[in-house]
């Protein structure tokens, strides 16, 4: 796992009414400060990708579908510097993924249907100054191909 990413295994609690999951918690070993929460989507097979932010630690968890959460390490002096994560979260696999600032990341939905990610992330989103640097997703800086693995 890339240096400094926090991986926390999610409990789906159902019972006759529908279920309850827990996400993050201020008493979490895994958390720093509250920023703001918002909802993403992504529709079958589309890419999100790639940034990263400066200040800013995401905490996702994938809702509905299933999405395929992509890492890059590209800080200097990192431990994992260049190691590239792929994680599979959604409603068969629910996770917190913790990304820490500096480390790449996007996804792509897996699903047959559309995906809705939750973030927490620790800072608020600065309309004027956003914390928040993109590349394209289909070039080169980033070794890595968003195509399914068949085979």
């Amino acid at each position: 796992m890339i240096d400094g990413v926090k991986i926390k295994d999610l409990k789906m609690i159902p019972d006759e009414r529908g279920r309850l999951m827990e996400m993050l918690r201020a008493d979490d070993d895994l958390f720093i400060k509250f920023g703001q929460i918002y909802a993403t989507t992504a529709y079958p097979g589309v890419v999100k990708a790639w940034h990263y932010h400066e200040k800013q630690t995401d905490n996702m968890v994938v809702i509905s579908g299933m999405m395929k959460l992509v890492l890059y390490d590209s800080r200097e002096g990192s431990p994992t510097k260049t190691q590239i994560d792929e994680l599979f979260i959604g409603v068969h696999n629910p996770k917190l993924i913790q990304i820490p600032p500096l480390v790449y990341h996007g996804f792509k939905c897996i699903s047959e249907t559309e995906s809705i990610v939750i973030n927490c992330p620790t800072e608020v989103y600065n309309y004027k100054d956003p914390d928040e640097f993109r590349i394209d997703p289909y070039g080169d800086k980033i070794p890595y191909d968003w195509r399914r693995k068949d085979g």
